[in-house]
């Protein structure tokens, strides 16, 4: 500790016996206890604030790689949907049969007769 060792502690303690006082030593070394004691707490008290902002740093960043996943996850989905609308519209057209095609041709065909009749009925 700082390199002292007992002969050097025992002339420290011979010292302040001869400059403080045997009344006034047992006051200081007491005062000097609980000023180490204090010092301790405070200096574990801030390793242990320094441990909870380096906590929260983690969270805040695990935080952020979980919002970056929904992010991905969300556009992922949109271009799937739009794929697949995409999909459904190309099977939608390519599935038609030819008969389908007409009957559908036939349908628009009598619908303008109705129209016609109708505007003829409505002209008259």
């Amino acid at each position: 500790m700082f390199g002292i060792g007992m002969p050097e502690m025992l002339l420290i303690l011979a010292i302040a016996l001869i400059v403080i006082g045997p009344k006034k030593l047992p006051d200081l070394a007491k005062y000097l206890g609980r000023a180490i004691g204090e010092f301790k707490k405070a200096a574990s008290d801030f390793k242990e604030s320094i441990d909870i902002d380096n906590n929260i740093s983690d969270v805040k960043n695990q935080l952020e790689d979980v919002k970056d996943n929904i992010r991905s996850a969300t556009e992922l989905k949109s271009d799937l949907k739009s794929e697949l609308l995409e999909s459904k519209d190309d099977n939608s057209a390519d599935n038609i049969t030819p008969e389908q095609k007409d009957s559908n041709q036939n349908d628009d065909v009598e619908t303008q007769g109705i129209k016609n009749d109708k505007g003829l009925k409505n002209g008259e």
